[in-house]
């Protein structure tokens, strides 16, 4: 009969095993010297080697030629406890014998003395199984058992002990292996098996297998079965699972939107019958490598890949930003759970997960509205350093003269000059030269503005497009106290400095000249007011319309419209 490769290389002595040193260096030191306790507490995840080292440990205290602490496996004790012919050495399952019956009859077998060993060994697996009652049965006798028997517990879930049993117990903590150890380990067994392998199929097999060893060696002899080099592309296509260069496609299809890729991907996983919780499981794994490479100073510590695998994950997580990796990753989460729960509906979910992942702006939480402004930054940061060597290498541009714009005006719009005829290309170049010829000079320039500042400055008025009074909305408020029916047409007038240092009062509405005569006086008081000068009544214009008749009113607007209406329009 075929025995499991598990089963071949199982440990043999404290020093065959794996990855544990710290407990396996206690453990022989109290065998070397007869320092045994009554009960041992092995707790930590499957396959780290909990019941090889219980069953090492029964060993190494009945080896009759003990070296350093190790069984000699040679001595009919260790051979009666490899072959599990003895019967001093009992191995219970908790999960199987868990009620208070099976505990009474572990209890009354005790007084009993070995039958040909030194210690009774009893190793109680998967401890976290027995029932309340059953501990409590068992309490007694683990805190006070006779001194020929040793108790051996092992779990997977220290938790579910109650804590007057973990008291009782020398505790022992087994960690994870990791991937380098199992992979050495791995490559021991392929050496021996004469098994065909590469380096990076067999760190894939490492990296599967969650930190077990007996995992591991289960996987590597599920590759071999095919008698084929046990290469990365066998083990993925053995398993059934995405390998991390099709997980680092996928991330890449993300970043670029790309959906074709996308649910191509999804159809081959599909139609090759695998599973899409375990293609999520392999993509979210991705995703969390890319968020560590992202943070950590020193990712490498934290990342149990292979050369290649590290070269990769480089690569494609400089395509996300932090926060963007952080969005997918809260969107994978999500939808982990809804794919394992409803698996008739696991591709749909699936399909709008990704589709998300593509385009932030389709998702309205908090998450997406961060990475879309984090995208905004980026390109504006991208955008400043040549927006700012193009506002330092372009000089600013001269304004053109209010005298040769406001002629250039006057003949385009002039109709005497359209009489049909149409310049040649000399008298184009001729009207360039007169224009040029006219245009003053830069000093002459900016003699003139500077004259014209100092006046507008003196006058309180502009001398390009009207400036509002800054104080309108404070006489508004002040006419209207004086005038109570001028709040209703308040709203809609508007003041400005007029080019000869007067005032313009122009809105959308229409004001009757004899109303306008009754606000005008008032007006004129408070604008000398608010000026700190002399305001005559002519120093004031009405550009609003006067209401006499429809027609009327639509005639005097044309005829009263100013250029500030227009502007006042196009502030509103």
């Amino acid at each position: 009969m075929h025995l499991a490769l598990y089963r071949k290389y199982r440990s043999r002595t404290f020093d065959d095993v794996c990855g544990q040193e710290h407990i396996t260096s206690v453990l022989k030191y109290e065998a070397g010297h007869n320092l045994i306790s009554h009960a041992y507490l092995f707790c930590g995840p499957r396959g780290v080697g909990k019941t090889s080292c219980a069953k090492i440990l029964a060993k190494a205290v009945n080896c009759e030629h003990p070296v350093d602490g190790n069984p000699c496996c040679e001595c009919s004790a260790c051979l009666s406890i490899d072959s599990g012919a003895s019967v001093d050495v009992l191995e219970l399952d908790a999960a199987s014998n868990n009620r208070v019956d099976d505990m009474r009859e572990l209890i009354d077998g005790v007084v009993y003395t070995p039958a040909r060993l030194k210690y009774r060994v009893y190793i109680v697996d998967e401890a976290h199984m027995l029932s309340m009652s059953a501990f409590n049965a068992f309490l007694k006798t683990l805190e006070e058992p006779p001194s020929h028997v040793i108790f051996i517990l092992a779990t997977t879930e220290l938790h579910k002990l109650p804590e007057t049993i973990i008291s009782r117990c020398q505790r022992f903590d087994f960690r994870r292996l990791t991937v380098p150890v199992i992979a050495d380990r791995l490559e021991y067994i392929a050496k021996n098996e004469n098994i065909k392998y590469t380096r990076g199929g067999l760190e894939d097999i490492a990296q599967l297998a969650g930190g077990g060893m007996r995992d591991a060696i289960g996987l590597l002899e599920l590759c071999a079965s095919r008698r084929l080099e046990v290469n990365s592309e066998l083990v993925h296509e053995a398993l059934g699972i995405a390998s991390y260069d099709e997980a680092a496609s996928v991330a890449r299809a993300i970043a670029s939107a790309d959906y074709d890729a996308i649910f191509s991907t999804i159809d081959n996983i599909v139609a090759s019958g695998r599973d899409i919780a375990v293609f999520w499981d392999e993509l979210s794994s991705f995703f969390r490598d890319m968020l560590i490479y992202k943070t950590a100073k020193n990712p490498a510590g934290f990342l149990e890949l292979s050369s290649h695998s590290l070269d990769i994950l480089a690569k494609t997580a400089s395509l996300f930003t932090l926060s963007g990796l952080l969005y997918r990753c809260s969107i994978l989460d999500d939808a982990a759970s809804r794919i394992l729960r409803f698996s008739a509906s696991a591709r749909l979910t699936a399909e709008l997960a990704l589709v998300r992942m593509c385009d932030p702006s389709l998702s309205p939480d908090i998450g997406a509205l961060t990475e879309r402004v984090a995208a905004l930054e980026e390109k504006l940061a991208s955008l400043s350093p040549s927006l700012l060597s193009l506002s330092q290498h372009t000089p600013p541009a001269e304004p053109m003269p209010k005298e040769t714009l406001a002629g250039s005006i006057t003949t385009k719009n002039n109709p005497d000059n359209n009489s049909g005829t149409t310049d040649t290309p000399s008298t184009k170049q001729n009207n360039i030269v007169k224009l040029n010829s006219n245009k003053p000079s830069a000093a002459a320039q900016a003699t003139s503005r500077s004259d014209a500042e100092k006046e507008n400055a003196r006058t309180g008025t502009h001398t390009d497009t009207p400036r509002p009074l800054p104080y309108w909305s404070e006489l508004c408020a002040a006419l209207s106290n004086k005038i109570p029916a001028f709040k209703a047409f308040a709203p809609v007038l508007r003041g400005y400095y007029a080019s000869d240092g007067g005032f313009i009062i122009s809105g959308s509405t229409s004001l009757s000249t004899e109303y306008a005569k009754r606000v005008s006086e008032q007006l004129r008081s408070q604008l000398s007011i608010f000026e700190g000068r002399d305001v005559g009544a002519e120093m004031i214009k009405f550009t609003v319309g006067v209401a006499d008749t429809k027609d009327s009113n639509n005639k005097s607007k044309k005829s009263n419209h100013h250029p500030i209406d227009e502007l006042v329009d196009g502030e509103q």
